[in-house]
C-alpha cells in the first residue's frame, strides 16, 4: 500500500504527515526547527514509511535541494488541509511563528484570494511568545491569563521593540498582567480582523497554526468577526496534511 507524507517546515516547528491511499492519516511527527532544520527533516523522515513526499513551509525550497522533493506553497498546502477537516470551508486563518495569512477558497476549494503579514512580526505566535514573556507567563496560558482580565486596556503599539516598552510601562502604571494580556489579544485580533475582512464575506473561518491552541484568540475573533472560528484538532499538522493530500493527489 503507497503512503504520502506531507512536511512542513517552519521557522519554530517542523511537521511531518502520513497518509494511506485513502486519504487518511496514519502517522504524524513534530519537533523543533533548531538551527539545522535539514538535519531535522531528514531525521523525522527516517522514523516513518512513505513513498511519495511533498514539502511546504519557508524551507521547503531547501527541502527540495536536499531531497529531490516536490513542493507546495503554504497557502495551497493550507487550504487543501483545512478542508480536510472542515469540506465546505472558504476561509483560513493560519497564524504561524513568523507571518499570519488570511486565505479565502473558491466553494471547489481552489484558492481565491490570499493577505499575509511576512514583514512585521506583529500578530505571529513569536510576538505572543515575546510578550508572554514580558508578563511573566508561558506561552501555553497567555491566552487564559489573558481571559481573567478585569478592566480594558488599549495597547497601540504593535511593533515588538514598542510593544514591549509599553508594557512595561503599563506594569509600572500598576495595570495587572491579566489586563495588559487582553489588551494584546485585542490588539492582535484587531490586526488580524482586518486582514480576515479584506479577503472574507462574513464566512466561518478555520484557524490553523500554533496560535490556533490559544482561547483568547478564537474567543475574541468570534467576537470582532462574528462568525464561528473552527480549530482542527491538530492545527499546527494543517500545512503538512495539505502537502501529503497534494502528493497523493499528484500520484
Amino acid at each position: 500500500m503507497k503512503k504520502f507524507a506531507g512536511i512542513d517546515i517552519g521557522s519554530r516547528t517542523i511537521e511531518l504527515v502520513v497518509i494511506d491511499e485513502a486519504g487518511q492519516i496514519v502517522n504524524s511527527l513534530q519537533t523543533d526547527t533548531g538551527f539545522d532544520p535539514m538535519s531535522e527533516a531528514k531525521r523525522m523522515t527516517g522514523e516513518v514509511e512513505y513513498t511519495t513526499i511533498m514539502a511546504t513551509g519557508y524551507g521547503r525550497n531547501l527541502f527540495e535541494i536536499a531531497f529531490d522533493s516536490p513542493t507546495v506553497t503554504e497557502i495551497k498546502a493550507h487550504a487543501t488541509g483545512a478542508r480536510f477537516y472542515f469540506p465546505e470551508a472558504t476561509v483560513v486563518l493560519d497564524i504561524g511563528g513568523q507571518d499570519s495569512k488570511v486565505i479565502s477558497m473558491f466553494p471547489s476549494g481552489k484558492v481565491k484570494k490570499f493577505e499575509m503579514n511576512d514583514r512585521c512580526a506583529a500578530g505571529t505566535g513569536k510576538f505572543m511568545e515575546i510578550m508572554a514573556k514580558s508578563l511573566g507567563f508561558d506561552i501555553e496560558q497567555f491566552g487564559e491569563k489573558a481571559m481573567k482580565y478585569k478592566h480594558r486596556l488599549q495597547i497601540s503599539a504593535m511593533c515588538t521593540v514598542f510593544a514591549e516598552s509599553e508594557v512595561t510601562s503599563l506594569i509600572a502604571k500598576g495595570h495587572s498582567p491579566a489586563d495588559i494580556a487582553m489588551g494584546l489579544h485585542q490588539s492582535i485580533t484587531n490586526r488580524v480582523a482586518g486582514m480576515i475582512k479584506r479577503v472574507s464575506a462574513g464566512e466561518d473561518l478555520v484557524f490553523t497554526g500554533g496560535v490556533a491552541y490559544n482561547p483568547c484568540m478564537h474567543d475574541q475573533l468570534e467576537k470582532q468577526l462574528g462568525v464561528r472560528v473552527l480549530t482542527p484538532d491538530n492545527p499546527q499538522h494543517v500545512g503538512a496534511l495539505g502537502a501529503a493530500l497534494l502528493a497523493r493527489a499528484e500520484a
